[in-house]
């Protein structure tokens, strides 16, 4: 058995990639528009890890997605939590839970999935803001 990916639906595709791609900084790897269907299928994955691949699925038709605190979440590790949070922050994104651990982080998609960032290795030593910043939210 092999895993493959994991499938998120996403309201807003444009929006979604601006998050995930940019501001997260996972790469595309593929897209294939299914005009019968109207619907779109983008693959993504972290930079030098193409086996642990998110599909982003966009209906063409508008949809209410509710429940992504049901989804649980995706996790990511990173090399720098704190460099990855300021990217984060630089592109709009809410901390919901800081990493005042200098080890875990929570963020949301532009459709609410919850994102887990751990730090590659062990913590980091505590800094700020991280230390002193408060949730913000559900996580």
């Amino acid at each position: 058995m092999k895993y493959l990916h994991t499938m998120v639906r996403v309201a807003d595709l444009d929006a979604s990639l601006r998050f995930y791609c940019d501001a997260l900084g996972l790469k595309e790897l593929s897209r294939k528009d299914f005009p019968q269907g109207r619907y779109t299928l983008v693959f993504l994955a972290a930079p030098g890890d193409e086996s642990a691949q998110v599909e982003l699925t966009h209906n063409w038709d508008p949809e209410a997605y509710a429940g992504g605190r049901n989804f649980g979440h995706l996790a990511y590790a990173v090399d720098d939590i704190y460099a990855a949070c300021e990217r984060l922050q630089r592109h709009g994104v809410t901390i919901n839970r800081p990493p005042r651990d200098g080890h875990m982080a929570f963020v949301r998609s532009p459709d609410q999935i919850s994102i887990e960032l751990l730090q590659r290795g062990g913590p980091l030593p505590p800094a700020e803001p991280w230390t002193s910043m408060s949730n913000t939210g559900n996580w």
